[in-house]
């Protein structure tokens, strides 16, 4: 099965659930026999929960994480620019490549906003995209320009959340 026709979309705000809704959405994809690449910006270490289903759900589920291990480091972006270069070269690659039905940029938006993709590069992307190909781009803070460009947006909002209460990411449930 393919898409006779992708859409771009954006899923963005300050609230938790933007990298879960882009799975829930991969997981119907596949379940529809559509070929997934996930692929995440700045989210080194794990193995995160995705990645452990993912390797059960090949050919059809590709996770790519990139980044090094823990957060940016704010006080010198270099190292987490170059990782970030590098690896939207080699999603541009793979969007363009035929490959896939639907193209994930997991935190694509918040390797925008830390400076390590700049945002022509993001909508190159998006201009890239082949017409039958679904991508999804997730993170916070969704710059205008991106919006207009997308077709659909969704912002999470943080209404109320158990880390302020100090409950940490849990296995199975963040991590």
């Amino acid at each position: 099965m393919a898409l006779e026709q992708g859409t771009v979309q954006i899923y963005t705000g300050n609230g938790k659930g933007k990298t879960t809704a882009a799975l829930g959405l991969s997981l119907r994809a596949v379940g529809r026999g559509l070929k997934v690449c996930f692929f995440q910006f700045i989210k080194g270490g794990g193995p995160y929960g995705e990645q452990l289903i993912a390797e059960k759900l090949e050919p059809l589920f590709t996770i790519i994480q990139t980044g090094r291990p823990g957060w940016v480091n704010t006080k010198d972006i270099s190292e987490d620019r170059r990782l970030a270069q590098e690896a939207l070269a080699h999603a541009q690659e793979l969007l363009v490549s035929g490959e896939y039905d639907l193209f994930v940029c997991d935190e694509l938006l918040g390797a925008t906003r830390f400076g390590l993709v700049d945002l022509e590069q993001v909508l190159e992307l998006i201009r890239l995209k082949p017409p039958a190909v679904e991508l999804v781009l997730t993170g916070r803070n969704a710059d205008q320009r991106l919006i207009d460009a997308a077709d659909l947006v969704t912002e999470m909002c943080e209404i109320k959340h158990y880390y302020r209460a100090g409950v940490s990411a849990r296995v199975g449930i963040e991590l």
